[in-house]
């Protein structure tokens, strides 16, 4: 079993930022953005060169893929550089979008703010999830340790189920956000008790397809300051060190 401090190292050299910038046609951006936009369920948002000739990545609502340029070949995996430093090239586009992302949330997130700030971590949480909950009762202790935890609504179930209705646990956390005090509610929600029933126009749904966008496939799922994701659930003093390190590469 890896020590937790060689945990951190792995996730550090992964992250690793590459000087490497690639041009890429507007030619070849076009012709892809078309194609792909016959695709049902595959919208483009991005389109950029890769150190590899001939393949792009392509940023799309369904996550990170690698294409042909020409849009023949489509490739879902994770791209290393191997030259000096191992970096995780995939990683390191993924984290330019979650940051980018996240600030178009930021107005939208419940926040536990620490009195003392030293990190900020955002979450993606659901109500019906155990660690979810584990890291919620301990929220005083990531705070008196000066972090700052935000949430994200991340419906594990989804936001409709086979016949297009909303689900229960969407319903439920979209109540939550659109509640006069959702600290409050979310608070209640993570004891078991139930909830007023609440509609608004309160980026719920958005909030979970950005989360599949970036790669959440679980919850809880932790971007830090740099971008990098870290799944699944870290007490208050292991996230404490893992912050601390990633603060000081």
């Amino acid at each position: 079993m890896f020590n937790k401090l060689v945990v951190v190292g792995i996730y550090t050299l992964l992250l690793g930022f590459s000087s490497l910038s690639f041009a890429l046609s507007e030619t070849v951006e076009k012709n892809l953005k078309e194609k792909f936009s016959k695709l049902p369920g595959l919208e483009i948002s991005q389109v950029k060169a890769t150190p590899i000739k001939g393949l792009v990545e392509v940023m799309t609502s369904q996550g990170l893929f690698y294409a042909s340029e020409d849009g023949d070949y489509l490739i879902q995996g994770a791209m290393f550089s191997l030259g000096g430093n191992l970096v995780n090239l995939t990683e390191q586009s993924l984290a330019n979008v979650r940051l980018e992302g996240v600030k178009k949330f930021e107005a939208n997130m419940i926040v536990y703010p620490a009195k003392d700030e030293k990190h900020v971590i955002t979450v993606f949480t659901d109500i019906s999830c155990g660690y979810c909950r584990k890291l919620h009762s301990q929220i005083d202790e990531y705070n008196d340790k000066g972090i700052t935890v935000r949430y994200l609504a991340y419906p594990r179930a989804g936001v409709s189920d086979a016949l297009g209705q909303p689900t229960k646990v969407y319903r439920d956390m979209r109540s939550i956000w659109c509640s006069e005090d959702p600290k409050a509610m979310l608070d209640k929600a993570f004891k078991g008790e139930n909830l007023p029933y609440r509609v608004c126009d309160k980026p719920v749904a958005e909030e979970y397809n950005f989360g599949r966008q970036i790669g959440v496939n679980g919850t809880p799922a932790i971007i830090v300051e740099n971008g990098m994701m870290i799944p699944g659930y870290r007490g208050p003093a292991d996230m404490l060190n893992v912050l601390n390190s990633l603060k000081g590469q």
